[in-house]
This record gives C-alpha cells, sequence and structure tokens, in this order.
C-alpha cells in the first residue's frame, strides 16, 4: 500500500526557512506525482505545489510561487519542500499527497490525490 510521511516542520521566524521531507513508498513505479497541501486552523486545505511524474513539470499556487521550491529524488523516494521567504500566513499543517499517474504535468486540487500523509507543523512566527 501507498505511505507518505512528513517530517521537517517546526517553527521559524518570518523570513526564515524550512524543508520538508516526503517519504515515500509503495509506489510500483516511478509514475507517480506528489503534491503538497496545507491547512490552516479554521481554514480550508489548500494546494501548494506539485511535480508530475519522473521529476516531470511543477506548479505553484501564487501565494508561494519564487518562495518555495519542490524536489524529488526518485532513487531515495524522497519528495522535498524548501520554503523560502517564510511568512505568518504560511503557518499551516502542511500535507503530501501522491497518486498514480504518467503525466508530466500535476494539479493542486485536492481530489486529484489518492493518498495522504499525517501532516507536519509549520509555524512561522517571531
Amino acid at each position: 500500500q501507498v505511505q507518505l510521511v512528513e517530517s521537517g516542520g517546526g517553527l521559524v521566524q518570518p523570513g526564515g526557512s524550512l524543508r520538508l521531507s516526503c517519504a515515500v513508498s509503495g509506489f510500483t513505479s516511478d509514475y507517480y506525482g506528489i503534491g503538497w497541501f496545507r491547512q490552516a486552523p479554521g481554514k480550508e486545505r489548500e494546494g501548494v505545489l506539485c511535480i508530475g511524474s519522473r521529476n516531470g513539470s511543477t506548479r505553484y499556487a501564487d501565494s508561494v510561487r519564487g518562495r518555495f521550491t519542490i524536489s524529488r529524488d526518485n532513487a531515495k523516494n524522497m519528495v522535498y519542500l524548501q520554503m523560502n521567504s517564510l511568512k505568518p500566513e504560511d503557518t499551516a499543517v502542511y500535507y503530501c499527497a501522491g497518486r498514480y499517474g504518467t503525466t508530466w504535468y500535476c494539479g493542486i486540487q485536492r481530489n486529484e490525490y489518492d493518498y495522504w500523509g499525517q501532516g507536519t507543523q509549520v509555524t512561522v512566527s517571531s
């Protein structure tokens, strides 16, 4: 079965950086896409960014473009979210999500993904 485990969350000051990791297991090939989502208290879960199969194309929410970067190391079954220039409004629980697929492109809608991690808390505060 597919499993996703996030790690790397914590407390960081505004303007700081964090790197989140998603350990992926259970996919039978490299043909899967990964998305990062986040959910702040009292708000709906929203898509942040994604990467297509086989280190394919990426897509970013406007709110994080230029600050966040997604990458994947297929040999290590790891996906990373590098977050720079963090803002207080980035505070949320961040989730890694996965889906089977062979497409180079990806999307950041929740219903595109079938598998979810448990989330890791990111708090941006001075």
